[in-house]
């Protein structure tokens, strides 16, 4: 009798595929109220490399990092009048507490530009107190219907940065700087996730922007994933909170502002961007085990040189798991690991001891060579250094060869069945969005012919990206 495989085979249902991974590779389990979501252990770990490096990034951007209230007051969502309205379906709001009614109900934080704009608008004063760069991170609530672990829960972890600027020059200027030094570099040189920046149409842009700029990934399935978007807010919130300042004349000005953020969306993205038939594949940078050492045999000498293997890897400056479950079995243990897409995995047993040498198994490449044990070190550099190429490239490929270049709709909603499909945006335009919606299909972004991002959706010869997405 063939053996069950582990996992749901992606061509087979690709959903169950993704749920199957997140149990068994204990990444996550769903909370217990609707929409929740309990990250374990290991996915936190995968989380906290990205949150580190995002922040690094932030950071470098200038933006310091502060903390608002998880609760805000109705009215101050009520300030921004297409604010709230975008958000009114998503809106968790408490009007008992304490054993009583409240006074004004609180809205549980479905993102912070209205308290974070009501202190701006406290510290600002001068041209001297500007840029003022700020970034939280934390957890936002918004109701979701049709709720998906990583990929659309009720409660989730992200990071939000909120800047004010004396011109709207500035303001776009950082606005971008976030999106590519930030976002695009993070993605690509971190998560091996090759996005396409672009701008958001009017129709998609974050309620009370001027302007959306977004990264978006295409995953294994060809579905498109909103890894990240970056925000131009004009002076609407700056009005409404009264963000102003004396200029250099002592004339009073209303500043311009942005907002940002990435979110645990991104692990969804991991998954489904990298993922394959027998589980993760993580980008060295962000794995949390990056090489596994595995005793093969239980022998006493065989551990031991096990363990000075694994020390020697840590000194080196390498994360490191010994494995030395000897009770189980090899296959089992090997398959755990690759569930977990540990990128490289170490196998040592009698024989291979007495060769003086090692089994070196590659997760992204899928192959096993033998390496001496006194090259160890140098051939583990080398294989991570091998697989974090080797994801994006290979991500970058399947993108390329799912993205159909159209001249109608009804051929774009042909393409975005297996991919993308790029057509220009003066065949679509807002009529063409409704036609497009009844489809299931969207407009994930808009592009210069060469690439680049566009100061207007409304410059001529732009290319729209459509598909279907999470």
């Amino acid at each position: 009798m063939a053996k069950a495989p582990v996992l749901t085979p992606q061509a087979e249902d690709f959903p169950r595929w993704y749920q199957d991974v997140l149990n068994k590779a204990e990444l996550a389990d769903n909370g217990p109220v609707r929409g929740t979501m309990v990250i374990r252990p290991y996915g936190y770990a995968v989380w906290e490399r990205m949150q580190a490096a995002v922040d690094a990034r932030i950071k470098a951007a200038g933006a310091e990092n502060a903390y608002f209230p998880l609760f805000i007051p109705e009215s101050y969502l009520r300030r921004e009048a297409e604010h709230v309205e975008g958000f009114s379906p998503e809106l968790a709001v408490v009007t008992h507490a304490g054993g009583k009614e409240l006074e004004e109900p609180v809205v549980v934080r479905p993102t912070s530009e209205t308290v974070i704009g009501e202190f701006m608008g406290k510290w600002v004063q001068s041209y001297r107190d500007l840029p003022l760069l700020l970034n939280q991170w934390a957890n936002v609530v918004r109701w979701e219907l049709r709720p998906r672990t990583f990929l659309r829960s009720t409660e989730f972890l992200w990071q939000e940065g909120h800047t004010a600027h004396a011109t709207e020059t500035d303001a776009a200027a950082y606005a971008r700087r976030i999106l590519f030094d930030v976002y695009e570099n993070f993605m690509r040189e971190v998560l091996a996730i090759p996005v396409v920046v672009g701008r958001k149409t009017p129709s998609e842009r974050f309620a009370g922007a001027t302007n959306t700029m977004t990264c978006e990934a295409m995953m294994v399935d060809g579905k498109a994933l909103q890894m990240g978007t970056s925000h131009e807010l004009g002076q609407n919130f700056a009005r409404a909170f009264d963000i102003t300042y004396l200029d250099d004349q002592g004339s009073q000005q209303v500043a311009w502002t942005t907002s940002w953020g990435v979110s645990t969306r991104m692990m969804g993205g991991l998954i489904m961007a990298h993922g394959d038939d027998r589980g993760l594949r993580v980008p060295p940078a962000v794995a949390p085990v990056e090489v596994v050492v595995l005793a093969v045999r239980d022998d006493a000498d065989v551990v031991d040189r096990c363990r000075a293997l694994a020390e020697e890897l840590r000194g080196a400056g390498r994360r490191v798991r010994l494995d030395d479950r000897t009770e189980l079995s090899m296959g089992r243990r090997a398959t755990e690991w690759e569930l977990k897409g540990v990128p490289v995995r170490l196998e040592l047993g009698p024989r291979d001891l007495a060769e003086d040498r090692a089994v070196l198994a590659r997760r992204i490449e899928g192959d096993k060579q033998p390496v001496p044990l006194a090259g160890v070190a140098g051939a583990v550099d080398e294989a991570l250094t091998a697989a974090q190429t080797s994801l994006l490239a290979q991500a970058t490929t399947l993108r390329d060869q799912r993205i159909a270049a159209v001249s109608s709709l009804d051929e774009a909603v042909e393409a975005a069945g297996v991919g993308w499909a790029t057509l220009p945006w003066d065949l679509v335009g807002e009529a063409g969005e409704s036609t497009l919606a009844q489809s299931a299909v969207t407009v994930r972004c808009l592009r210069r012919e060469d690439g680049s991002l566009p100061d207007s959706e409304d410059e001529a010869g732009l290319v729209a990206y459509v598909g279907r997405s999470y």
